[in-house]
């Protein structure tokens, strides 16, 4: 079995890689080409351009890239169509992978399947009939979205997430951790500003603020900043005039487990995180860590989404959840003095968010079947019934 991938970015590689070894499990004699970051390069990908490349995010941040990202959709699609796989499976990055899928079906009967069904309940809705012309088949991370891409013409599964199936860190690797990076006893704060250069550039000065504000009543803290490889040197260059003494976890040093351990340590190990708002909220809540999350777009997007959002909150575990535990600060709200309030009030109530934490990784999979081999297996089954 010969199967195609395409990732553009952190959480799409994380998904990437668990259906990879999914995939690996039940078909031994699987091969993969494609696109992807190193976690899908662990399970055997040797990708055709970094995956970084597609990193981008909001209208504007796309535009001075755009005839770049052209001739990557271009390439990308007559690599599918030259190496005719059994199937070609596109993860997240839609604006990417639905151009992708688009030519490859006027130019082929290859089966297409998309990882991670379109926010359609939260904006946009009319995407998933177009969706529906190019795509046989959708993988679902949120329990509730099949109904939506069925309705629309497509074959939808809920598989979970992989979030939900990963390791819980121990008491033991806490204080191990705390131990190496030399914190002693000093309360954690986690933050995190991003994975896309682009919104780690617009978030930093928020974030900072905020933790100015939190650190003159709050000095105690040590300030923990994991990152993601292609944007490593970005965040060494822009916490150096953060307050606090920023500690930045670098993964380019470990391997891919040894990044994944060291990350979920850190957040074990914190009493507090403050995230930009994407798929680590789901990283916190798998590690029990209370959250503030934080976000803001270009001005010109920000006022487009403004017109098309339909949704009361933007955090997945509170969606997932029902209910608005984690506190947000988003768009015009990304404040620094919004944030650190928020920070404080998170901290006297520590507890507050735990139940809809529990729930959201119940509601993912938490203690079933691993989600990236549910995801493979759906795939195969779909596949095997011939069933768009």
């Amino acid at each position: 079995m010969r199967v195609f991938l395409v990732a553009g970015e952190p959480s799409g590689d994380r998904l990437g890689g668990a259906l990879m070894e999914g995939l690996k499990e039940l078909v031994p004699d699987v091969s993969f080409d494609g696109v992807g970051g190193p976690l899908m390069q662990a399970q055997g990908l040797i990708s055709r351009f970094p995956m970084s490349e597609l990193s981008v995010m909001g209208l504007v941040e796309v535009l001075p890239k755009f005839f770049h990202l052209k001739r990557r959709i271009s390439e990308t699609a007559e690599a599918v169509l030259t190496t005719e796989p059994d199937v070609l499976i596109t993860i997240d990055s839609p604006d990417f992978s639905l151009r992708v899928a688009k030519i490859v079906k006027a130019g082929s009967d290859i089966r297409t399947v998309h990882y991670v069904a379109p926010s359609v309940w939260a904006w946009r809705p009319g995407r998933a009939d177009k969706m529906a012309k190019v795509i046989d088949h959708v993988l679902a991370l949120l329990p509730f979205e099949p109904p939506y891409m069925e309705r629309a013409g497509m074959a939808c599964d809920f598989v979970g997430h992989p979030i939900a199936s990963e390791p819980v860190a121990t008491p033991q690797d806490v204080a191990s951790f705390k131990e190496t990076h030399d914190l002693g006893d000093a309360p954690v704060l986690v933050v995190l500003p991003g994975s896309r250069r682009g919104e780690i550039e617009r978030l930093a000065p928020s974030f900072r603020g905020a933790l100015e504000i939190f650190l003159s009543v709050r000095p105690e803290f040590r300030v923990v900043v994991p990152t993601v490889a292609p944007t490593s040197d970005l965040i060494d260059t822009i916490v150096q005039d953060w307050p606090g003494n920023p500690m930045v976890l670098d993964p380019r040093n470990e391997s891919t487990d040894q990044a994944s351990a060291t990350k979920r340590e850190a957040f074990a190990a914190a009493e507090l995180a403050l995230a930009a708002s994407g798929t680590v909220s789901l990283e916190l809540a798998a590690q029990n860590t209370p959250m503030v999350i934080a976000y803001k777009l270009n001005w010109l997007t920000q006022k487009m989404a403004e017109r098309m959002v339909r949704l009361d909150t933007f955090t997945l575990v509170n969606l997932v959840s029902k209910t608005h535990a984690v506190p947000e600060c988003m768009l015009d709200e990304c404040r620094p003095d919004r944030i650190a309030a928020e920070l404080n009030k998170v901290l006297e109530q520590p507890d507050a968010q735990r139940e809809a934490m529990e729930v959201t990784m119940d509601q993912l999979g938490r203690g079933g079947e691993p989600p990236g081999l549910r995801a493979a297996r759906a795939v195969l089954t779909r596949m095997n019934a011939g069933n768009a």
